[in-house]
């Protein structure tokens, strides 16, 4: 169904063109007239007709007056003029306006049943178009809280930078830093706490979808799906940090989302916020937001406003030394020494004169570091393994020397966590490559093998093929095979002997598995 206008000031126009119409396409259309420019605005609001065909000379607003009010809220209806006047100024407005047409009066009825088919087709273009991106639409709806629930996820793990580039790119995420905000809900709140978190979390799941809405309302943010009676925001931030001023208007922000979701919700809120973090240290940001809901009483806390909340005295590169920390424990070699010098160069540049205070950061930072790269697993820990730090920073002959001290630790540190894990995936394949070639005779197994080393079979498996490229399988067959050979070399074993020996126990399997990997049968490779 078409819906058609049209207006002119002659009715016999009019007639002639609703007639054309409507014995051409008959029930396909839906046909309103109107003789004024005024018509023809109030039923472009009203009837909101696909096509409209549109005199210039009306009574009060002329067409082209009508057609600019139209346009300024409906870009896609389809317009066709028809004038008396062959005017070229006219012409140049109508292409201006986006009108499709422009006739020129009489018109015969071959061209208004042409002009009204192409018209018809675009209709249906633009119908086409708005469905499409309605579909598109819907399924983004599906897809997108899917991604930004695995971006916070990522971010909780500590695993960001691995798919960051992407995450960017399918979140249209421009800026560096961020803050990260946790929005807790219950039945309830006592003394800081929400009652009845394991319950709400159960209908959460109803109310999620208006949650997400309304704190998209208020920030243009990034939202994570429910972790019990929680939802984490990731806010985006341009600077590296807030003034005053902004951190005041989050939180008032904040309060009014609060209040809003609590008008809409039968829950009550609460929220902490993290202070502002490169994206990298984004989890920095969420454990200050958790810190803020433990140790305060109150709908929404700032992390900054905590009696416990401490900075850094003057302007101490705190984000460098995250970065430092971050790059070691990743095995970031040069990055972490980069990040080394440039502390090491702001601490004599601004402390030349404290040694010892100097000695002290040193020793903290590299330590630091050997304590995250302990937690990560990619350092061992034995109690001495510092025993002689106090006394080779003390004697440490200037602070040439002493920085020589800061960057060979930090580079040994994250060559160590660089090859530590390698070296233990190395020695577990070692040993179980060692401990088939030691029992290849007996019944071996994926599952025996993987309760002796005491990993699970899966991981066994996906590490024994990454570091050897056989599959457990195709190693204990292989090592089989090069000892059916070695045997079937002495003629004083018999077929079979050679199959038990090699570690099978069926002489037919023994000898179709040979084939497969030989070519030939045993029997022909030993009389070959």
């Amino acid at each position: 169904m078409y819906r058609i206008l049209l207006a002119d000031d002659e009715g016999i126009m009019l007639n002639s063109l609703k007639h054309i119409i409507e014995s051409n396409f008959g029930s396909e259309c839906e046909i309103t007239c109107v003789k004024t420019g005024r018509g023809v605005v109030e039923q472009a609001e009203s009837f909101r007709p696909d096509i409209s065909f549109v005199d210039i000379q009306m009574p009060g607003l002329n067409g082209i007056q009508a057609i600019k009010e139209i346009r300024q809220t409906n870009k896609t209806m389809v317009i066709v003029i028809i004038s008396a006047f062959d005017k070229f100024g006219y012409a140049q407005e109508a292409v201006n306006l986006g009108v499709m047409e422009y006739l020129t009066k009489p018109v015969n009825k071959k061209t208004i049943l042409d002009v009204c088919m192409r018209a018809m087709h675009q209709v249906d273009d633009i119908r086409k178009k708005r469905s499409d991106d309605l579909r598109i639409r819907e399924k983004l709806e599906i897809v997108v809280p899917m991604i930004e629930s695995g971006f916070i996820y990522n971010i909780l793990q500590d695993d960001t930078e691995i798919y960051q580039e992407s995450y960017e790119e399918m979140l249209n995420i421009t800026d560096k830093f961020c803050s990260l905000l946790v929005l807790e809900f219950g039945d309830s709140e006592e003394k800081g706490v929400m009652t009845n978190a394991v319950g709400v979390s159960v209908k959460a799941s109803r109310f999620y979808p208006q949650l997400r809405e309304i704190i998209k309302d208020y920030f243009d943010c990034i939202v994570g799906s429910v972790m019990g009676n929680r939802v984490v925001a990731y806010i985006p931030v341009k600077r590296e940090n807030f003034q005053y001023e902004e951190r005041v208007e989050m939180i008032t922000r904040t309060r009014n989302m609060i209040h809003k979701l609590e008008n809409r919700i039968d829950s009550r809120f609460r929220a902490g916020i993290g202070t502002v973090r490169p994206m990298e240290e984004a989890k920095e940001s969420y454990n200050e937001a958790l810190t803020a809901l433990r140790e305060c009483e109150g709908h929404v806390v700032h992390f900054r406003d905590l009696p416990s909340y401490k900075e850094y005295e003057g302007e101490y590169p705190v984000n460098l030394e995250n970065k430092y920390y971050q790059r070691g424990v990743k095995a970031d070699k040069a990055g972490a020494l980069r990040c080394a010098g440039e502390i090491y160069d702001w601490m004599v540049k601004n402390y030349g004169d404290c040694r010892e205070d100097i000695e002290i950061k040193v020793l903290e930072l590299v330590m630091q570091l050997e304590y995250r790269g302990f937690q990560k697993g990619g350092m061992k820990y034995g109690f001495r393994y510092r025993h002689n730090y106090m006394k080779e920073v003390r004697e440490a002959a200037g602070f040439e020397e002493l920085r020589r001290w800061f960057m060979g630790k930090t580079a040994k540190m994250c060559e160590s966590m660089g090859s530590l894990r390698e070296k233990e995936s190395e020695s577990l394949v070692f040993r179980v490559k060692n401990y088939i070639d030691e029992n290849y005779q007996k019944e071996l197994s994926l599952d025996e093998v993987s309760r002796m080393v005491d990993v699970s079979p899966y991981y066994l498996s996906r590490l024994f093929k990454q570091e050897t490229g056989k599959t457990f399988i195709e190693y204990l067959t292989s090592v089989r095979m090069k000892e059916a050979r070695r045997l079937l070399a002495n003629p004083d074993y018999s077929i079979k002997e050679v199959c038990v020996m090699s570690g099978y126990g069926d002489p037919n399997y023994f000898s179709r598995i040979f084939k497969k990997y030989e070519g030939i049968t045993p029997t022909e490779y030993r009389e070959g």
